[in-house]
This record gives structure tokens, sequence and C-alpha cells, in this order.
């Protein structure tokens, strides 16, 4: 205790902020790096974002239009690589204030953070978007057709992936409030119908189609992730 006052007393307000100016340095330079590195593979990374589509055309409606997709691909892309040193970077800057049990705490659930976001932007790709676009692009019917625009798809598939690698870190989240006193896990493993009923709440909403087959997809993995958010209340 007396060596968390110590570091928290020798470091000023300016301190801190150079130490956050410095965080966010290196987090941006891995960006760079990683959208760097992206911007030479554009053509792949495309046809990767694009095959949930389908068979789909994507236009562009001006002419500066083409460049700025390739840049913002680029740098979608670069957020994604980047994401595990972000979350890295967060973490040194909060070590200073953190005590030593603390620290050995943090440091397995930033492991965890980065898998878990992972598997959502995998699980939404593959489960989730190419239904969910289909049934979106369906929704033209006959009556209208279709001009995508690159840039506006760009920003659709990051969205959704970003979300569903979000709501993939529900654990880390009920582990929080765990460590405020809002919730145990006893009382999560009481309430376990009631999870059950908002996942499928949430499914439906979050699910385009409301096809049962589509909101068991959504609903099963996030339950599971309830049920992991109890093990990482018991561990950590």
């Amino acid at each position: 205790m007396e060596e968390k006052k110590e570091t928290l007393e020798k470091m000023t307000f300016l301190d801190h902020l150079d130490e956050l100016r410095k965080r966010i340095m290196y987090a941006l330079i891995a960006v760079v790096i990683g959208a760097c590195i992206a911007a030479f593979f554009w053509k792949p990374i495309l046809d990767i974002l694009m095959r949930p589509a389908g068979d789909i055309e994507l236009h562009y409606l001006n002419v500066l239009e083409p460049f700025m997709a390739k840049v913002k691909l680029s740098i979608f892309s670069g957020v994604l690589v980047a994401f595990p040193i972000i979350i890295f970077q967060f973490l040194m800057f909060l070590a200073p204030a953190l005590k030593t049990k603390e620290k050995k705490q943090i440091y397995p659930l930033v492991f965890f953070l980065v898998i878990l976001f992972f598997s959502g932007v995998v699980f939404g790709y593959f489960y989730i978007m190419p239904v969910g676009t289909k049934w979106l692009i369906d929704q033209a019917g006959d009556k209208m057709v279709s001009i995508l625009s690159i840039s506006q798809y760009l920003s659709y598939a990051w969205l959704f992936l970003l979300g569903f690698g979000l709501s993939f870190e529900t654990p880390i989240f009920i582990w929080l409030l765990s460590k405020l006193g809002i919730v145990t896990s006893k009382s999560l493993i009481r309430n376990w119908r009631y999870a059950i009923i908002i996942i499928l709440i949430a499914s439906a909403i979050l699910t385009p189609d409301w096809s049962p087959v589509t909101m068991a997809l959504f609903s099963a993995p996030m339950f599971v992730l309830y049920l992991f958010s109890i093990l990482l209340i018991k561990v950590f």
C-alpha cells in the first residue's frame, strides 16, 4: 500500500498527461503500421468483407471515393490488427495506480478481452453478417434497385463487426460490475432465468431475419459468455 502511495505521489498531473500522451502515441503508431500493411492487401481484405453480402456490386459516387475507400479500409483493418496493442497501452497507463495483486488479475483479463473481441468478430462475420446482410438487401424487393456505395458498405461492415466484437466483451463488463459490488456470482447464478430472457430479447432485436436458427446462433454463445462471467468472478 505504501509503495502504491509513493508511486502516485511521485507522479504529478503533468506526469499523468505525459504518460497518457505517450500511450496514445504508441497506440496510434500501431494503428498506422497496421493500416500501412493493410494498404498493400486492400483487395483481398475487401473481398473478405464483401463475401457475406453475396454477389453484389459496389459503386463509387465521386472521383475521390475509390481512394478514400482504400484509406478507410486500411484504417479499419489497422485498428483491428492493433487492438491488442491498444489494450496493452491502456493497461500500461493504468498500471501505476494498481496494487500488485490487482496487476496480477488485470493481465490475464486483458488477454481474455482480446480473445473475446476477436471471437466476436469472427462469429459475427461467419454466422450473423451473411444472414443479416441478405435480409436487409432483400427488403428492397422488386421495387428498388441497389446502388451500394463502397464507403457506405465499409462503414456498415466495420460497425457490424465492431459491434459483435464488443458484445463478446460482456464477461469483462460483468466482472467489472462485480468489483464495484453491483453484482456477485451468487446473484448471477440465482437470476440465470432472467438472463436467458434478456438474451433472447436481445437476439430478437439484433438478428434482423428473426429466424429461430439465427436467434439460436446468437443466443447460445451469449449464454456461454454469461456462464464464463460467473467463472471469471469466482476465479478473479
